[in-house]
């Protein structure tokens, strides 16, 4: 996990601006492309991009001696949480990382490539469009996080899409999830006890108190979303075996954003992808399916079948 606090020092310190952090993520960039580079790939690529890093800080000394990579690689561990080694095998170094911190990883370094060509883009607006939203209330991620590794109870304003009235929340927090560019805190709203998604969006006047709770559901939190599309989560039922079928066009769409973490091509031509998913039918997995038309077919199950045949039908009936 990224050291936030360890972000903040380089980035405060006078001799080590932001032109440090892109040389860590220039580093970074290099292994993930191509991994098993020695020492001397390195600092060739890195000489290559020598003018970049001083245009991020004019005052950065750029070392590239061995012993000079090798502190870069201790810091990245201590600032991203990404280990730099060394196989003996494939002469190299390369990133090791578990599956999920290297979904971090993959993230952080989308993240840096978006924020990287913007800063590039600042006068380039004739270039480049961005969508025009309102603001995701990210900037409460880092206090949530927070709060939920140290079990601390939570205090905030909320107010639903559906209604005007602003309500003041308390909450034990359990859970931060990302659903279609919006992040939710998955939450025990107290004093009813239920647990709820609460979008950060819609959350306002966010305070940690020093209240602790017991984190009841924290072994089971993975396994309640793991199948799971969006951020509803059924209290009873089970999970189906789905299977799609989509046209050429379309599944080329699905095979580069899946639906879900589950799914699996089963079968596929130039015509026709066809994909199995493990998921609870959710109201947001069928609002996915409805908004995609004609592009994909209902296999199985058959009650899915029918809840999108009818949904079809009475949207014909409307016109």
């Amino acid at each position: 996990m990224i050291n936030l606090e360890r972000l903040s020092l380089i980035f405060n310190n006078r001799m080590s601006k932001r032109g440090y952090i892109s040389r860590y993520l220039y580093i970074l960039q290099r292994l993930k492309t191509k991994p098993y580079s020695s020492l001397e790939e390195l600092q060739t690529y890195l000489q290559n991009r020598i003018g970049e890093l001083q245009t991020d800080d004019d005052g950065l000394e750029v070392g590239l001696s061995d012993r000079t990579l090798q502190r870069d690689f201790k810091e990245i561990s201590r600032v991203f949480g990404v280990d730099i080694v060394y196989s003996r095998s494939e002469k190299g170094y390369f990133i090791h990382n578990t599956t999920s911190e290297n979904a971090s990883f993959q993230r952080m370094m989308e993240a840096y490539d978006i924020f990287n060509s913007l800063n590039l883009a600042q006068n380039l607006s004739p270039y480049i469009q961005l969508e025009q939203r309102k603001p995701q209330g990210t900037e409460n991620l880092h206090g949530l996080l927070h709060a939920i590794k140290n079990k601390k109870q939570i205090r905030f304003s909320y107010q639903k899409f559906w209604d005007d009235a602003i309500t003041q929340r308390t909450a034990e927090p359990y859970l931060l999830k990302e659903f279609k560019s919006r992040w939710y805190v998955m939450a025990k709203d107290t004093p009813n006890g239920l647990l709820k998604s609460f979008g950060l969006d819609r959350l306002a006047n966010l305070e940690i108190t020093n209240r602790p709770f017991e984190f009841a559901v924290a072994e089971s939190m993975d396994e309640k979303y793991r199948y799971c599309f969006g951020i509803i989560s059924p209290e009873e039922g089970e999970p189906e075996d789905i299977l799609l079928s989509f046209d050429g066009f379309q599944g080329k769409y699905i095979k580069t954003l899946p639906l879900h973490e589950t799914q699996e091509v089963v079968y596929e031509d130039e015509n026709e992808i066809q994909v199995r998913l493990k998921l609870y039918v959710t109201h947001d997995f069928v609002m996915e399916l409805l908004s995609m038309g004609n592009a994909v077919e209902v296999m199985k199950p058959e009650s899915l079948i029918e809840t999108i045949k009818r949904a079809h039908e009475e949207a014909v009936a409307l016109y």
